[in-house]
């Protein structure tokens, strides 16, 4: 099995992919990489068993050049640049002043959030949907409401869909000991690095320092690695989000953003401005606008004074409102909206954004992050719910679950208030491989990042 994602013969399936998602006419380089032999982009993971030869690899390196020349019809509502997409907003959202006291418990909270819902998801990650209901219905788990477990599941189920199998040993119930080491947890380490060294006024050329120094390349996935390789080949930003970079629309760069919001709170085109300069290393378009809607809905409920709905809809002022991205987490929040008034259960608003953006790969920022907005919507601000409708939703589930997390937890407002069925296994404890934070608790991460909300903004 190969362990890259940036080979040349993988990378003309996903850009195919990608270029039917914007609506590029891309028919001439299929026919042409499917009649020399190439195969489409695999389905539920980023790289093929076995690598091409070299004549096919040489004509994938020239049809990735293709690829990119083709223009987008989706690019006058799909700006790229920083003063593109602030232009596109119908107004910049409001400053609100944060409520006095307790952001520190609020930020534990949010950190704790995040690890709680990145855990949840991890067993069932790059599982189906199916698979995901399945193995929660017969544990006796569904709706689901609590940690997955073996426990009581058929052992033919469970051949039929094995969990994770770099999670399963980590975050099953029945083992689980401590947060271990996550991308969905590195990054915002990544992030608190990033401010204490560059401050709030940070550029991109600085992210990318930050990540050559302290983050190990094979701790990088999609978009990420591939920009990674692109810098190891010399290229800066933002060529390093588009070189042969199909996952760049992809939801790394919205996994990256939480830690954005959290210090900037009551300033949601602050704490967009940040995020827009971090994830323009590695991606464009929709990729960068999920990241701006986590950033300024994260920057809104830190202020102590929002509810779910308040903060969902400044994170949505940022976006620019004919993307598709835009779309989509209009459309969740709206079903999600129904159901609630309905007493509709969730698993009916699935269904509908399944059916509505199931042609997206499973990563695609699109469809994971309408799932989360429509989790946020239907759960109405309770932890539980918010976590458990994020992760039942499929798709990337131990992302979606941990966003859904930290902008949940964020709500609630002190560590004390989340339920300790989900805290107490956490042993206040993180694992990662970003120098300086291993083993650190949640209470020391609250700490450190309360620490750089007092940082001047830089310009937004």
């Amino acid at each position: 099995m190969r362990l890259t994602w940036a080979q040349p013969e993988d990378l003309v399936g996903h850009e195919l992919r990608q270029a039917a998602e914007d609506g590029r006419d891309a028919d001439s380089v299929r026919r042409t990489w499917l009649a020399a032999g190439g195969r489409p982009a695999p389905d539920r993971a980023g790289a093929s068993p076995a690598p091409a030869p070299p004549r096919l690899r040489a004509l994938a390196v020239r049809l990735l050049d293709r690829l990119a020349l083709l223009p987008s019809p989706a690019a006058a509502d799909e700006p790229l640049t920083w003063p593109a997409v602030r232009a596109s907003w119908a107004a910049p959202p409001r400053r609100t002043d944060p409520r006095e006291g307790g952001y520190g418990e609020r930020l534990e909270a949010a950190w704790v959030g995040r690890a709680v819902g990145c855990l949840l998801g991890k067993p069932v990650e790059k599982l189906p949907l199916h698979a995901v209901r399945a193995l929660a219905r017969a544990a006796g788990n569904w709706p689901l409401d609590g940690w997955f477990t073996a426990e009581g599941v058929p052992a033919e189920l469970l051949a039929a869909h094995p969990w994770n199998r770099r999670s399963a040993p980590t975050s099953l119930a029945e083992n689980i000991d401590g947060m271990p080491e996550d991308d969905d947890l590195n990054y915002p380490l990544l992030g608190l690095l990033l401010l204490q060294r560059h401050g709030k006024g940070f550029t991109t050329a600085d992210v990318a320092r930050l990540w050559l120094d302290e983050l190990p390349a094979g701790r990088t996935f999609t978009a990420e690695r591939v920009a990674y390789r692109n810098l190891l080949l010399g290229l800066e930003p933002p060529a390093t989000a588009t070189h042969h970079n199909p996952f760049r629309e992809w939801i790394g760069a919205l996994i990256r953003a939480d830690v954005h919001g959290w210090t900037n709170p009551g300033d949601p085109a602050a704490a967009a401005a940040q995020a827009y300069r971090d994830a323009a290393l590695t991606h464009t378009g929709n990729g960068v606008y999920a990241a701006l809607f986590v950033a300024a809905a994260t920057a809104e409920a830190a202020t102590g004074r929002a509810d779910v709905h308040a903060a969902l809809r400044a994170g949505l002022a940022v976006v620019p409102p004919r993307s598709r991205l835009a779309e989509a987490v209009r459309f969740g929040v709206r079903t999600a909206s129904d159901a609630a008034r309905a007493e509709s259960c969730f698993d009916g608003v699935v269904d509908r954004l399944h059916a509505r953006y199931g042609h997206y790969h499973w990563v695609h920022s699109v469809p994971n992050t309408a799932l989360i907005a429509a989790a946020l919507t239907h759960a109405d601000g309770d932890f539980t719910r918010s976590v458990c409708r994020a992760v039942s939703g499929g798709w990337d589930t131990d992302s979606n679950g941990a966003t859904a997390g930290a902008l949940a937890g964020l709500l609630v407002g002190s560590p004390e208030r989340l339920p300790p069925r989900w805290t107490a296994p956490l042993k206040n404890r993180l694992a990662t491989s970003v120098p300086g934070f291993d083993g650190i608790g949640f209470d020391a991460l609250a700490r450190l990042t309360l620490a750089l909300t007092a940082q001047e903004a830089a310009h937004s």
